[in-house]
């Protein structure tokens, strides 16, 4: 039996012997044997790589930001690291002064608003978040409901970033319903248990003097959106709000563009408006467009553009008449920084239109007038012709929606056709004739080329 297992192990004659190839395995952990697995009793236990200790800090001081807000200590990589992982919902108080950084104020702008043109607010997202912001207040503005110091708190985080403010809205007190009954015997509405609101709208005297950066202030005393809750008194500017805003613009010495437009404001309110900005050290720019200033108010306003440094003057679509025209013109005269006046869309006639072109044949500083739609006539296009002839600083002057008919249109093609300055002149719906029409319009073309010239001149010598 040993023999024939011997011989059945041993190779026949002419067999080659085979070794099995050697195990080659270069992965240990395959083999059982020579490899333990390892089951962590945590089941969030990962074999991910562990992060470094910088990373670790970093989400530490976003996570904590709040409570320990640290940014000027880091280095620069560091810093814009966190700044880019700050939640935009961040309390004002820890940021507003704190982060200067514009991506962080970018997302915090298209976080709360859909439409954020950035380039109206020169291109600063800190300065337009901090202007909305401010708006939004006091849009939402409810006197004897809302609470003053929610503005008040947020001045000193937003002072030094507004310098605009754009106010489309300002929200009267809540109307208070009176007693159905009053009680037997009470003959006063204090004793029916009714009291008047303590301020008609929101009092900017608590906040325009704290503004140190403020140079533009828009108001409309008007409510957005009514729909059929309207009433009158939803666009009532009254004597009150008038008094407090004048106190708050006489203490803002920095603002140089005041626009108060379809407020209802009439003689009474502009002059104490007026009172307010005499000697004023930075104004530069008033509209008083769509209102209701008369020949009073115009009379104020003469007197402060000889006491201010105004350079534009816009009181579109009010009532001044002949009387208020001629205390302008008057002002006019002695006038040497106002470069723009507009009075269109007002009741100037030729009583009016006749003492503002008088007033051009000495003024030496006013390019462009606006007289649209002041029923003036001939007479009025008669001294304008003079005043084409003479004065060559004024450049563009609008004349349209008047009947000057086609001998005002004579007149003025013949002092046009001696002038070499004037660059527009709006004579549509004047009833002139198509001749001078298109003679003037030639002029016109003439000295816009030659002007067009001498400024490429001006920038090859220079």
């Amino acid at each position: 039996m040993s023999d024939l297992k011997e011989s059945a192990d041993r190779p026949s004659a002419g067999s080659t012997l085979q070794m099995p190839p050697p195990v080659t395995n270069l992965n240990p952990a395959a083999d059982p044997r020579k490899m333990r697995r390892i089951i962590a009793e945590d089941p969030e236990w990962s074999l991910a790589t562990v992060p470094m200790l910088t990373t670790i800090c970093l989400r530490h001081i976003v996570n904590n930001f709040e409570e320990n807000p640290i940014v000027d200590q880091l280095l620069p990589r560091h810093k814009a690291h966190v700044l880019g992982r700050l939640s935009p919902s961040l309390p004002l108080a820890v940021t507003a002064n704190l982060i200067s950084d514009e991506g962080y104020w970018r997302r915090c702008c298209q976080r709360r608003w859909s439409l954020c043109d950035v380039s109206a607010y020169g291109h600063s997202w800190k300065r337009m978040f901090f202007e909305r912001h401010l708006e939004n207040l006091i849009e939402l503005f409810i006197p004897d409901v809302t609470d003053p110091g929610s503005v008040l708190e947020v001045i000193p985080l937003c002072r030094n970033y507004v310098k605009r403010l754009d106010i489309s809205q300002l929200l009267p007190p809540i109307k208070q319903p009176q007693k159905a009954e009053e009680e037997e015997g009470s003959d006063s509405a204090s004793e029916a248990g009714f009291d008047g609101p303590s301020i008609d709208h929101f009092d900017f005297s608590i906040l325009l003097d704290k503004l140190v950066n403020l140079e533009e202030l828009h108001v409309v005393y008007r409510v957005r959106g009514c729909g059929m809750n309207f009433e009158w008194n939803l666009f009532e500017f009254t004597s009150r709000d008038c008094q407090s805003l004048a106190n708050a613009l006489k203490s803002c010495k920095t603002l140089k563009v005041l626009r108060i437009h379809q407020s209802k404001v009439d003689d009474d309110k502009c002059r104490m408006i007026v009172r307010s900005l005499l000697d004023h050290p930075s104004l530069r720019e008033l509209n008083l467009s769509h209102n209701t200033i008369g020949d009073r108010g115009a009379k104020a306003i003469g007197k402060l553009l000889n006491r201010s440094g105004l350079e534009k003057l816009i009181l579109c679509d009010n009532k001044i008449g002949g009387l208020g025209a001629q205390a302008i013109a008057h002002a006019l005269t002695k006038n040497t920084t106002l470069t723009s006046l507009n009075l269109r869309l007002n009741l100037l006639g030729d009583e009016g239109g006749q003492a503002i072109a008088q007033a051009l044949l000495r003024n030496k500083t006013l390019v462009t007038v606006h007289l649209g739609a002041n029923q003036m006539t001939e007479p009025t296009a008669t001294v304008l012709s003079q005043v084409l002839l003479q004065n060559d600083i004024l450049q563009e002057i609008n004349l349209s929606c008047n009947r000057l008919g086609v001998d005002g249109g004579k007149v003025l093609e013949e002092g046009m056709s001696h002038n070499s300055t004037l660059l527009e002149c709006d004579i549509r719906l004047t009833e002139v004739g198509e001749d001078s029409e298109y003679n003037i319009s030639q002029v016109l073309q003439h000295n816009r080329h030659k002007a067009r010239r001498k400024h490429l001149h001006e920038q090859h010598t220079t």
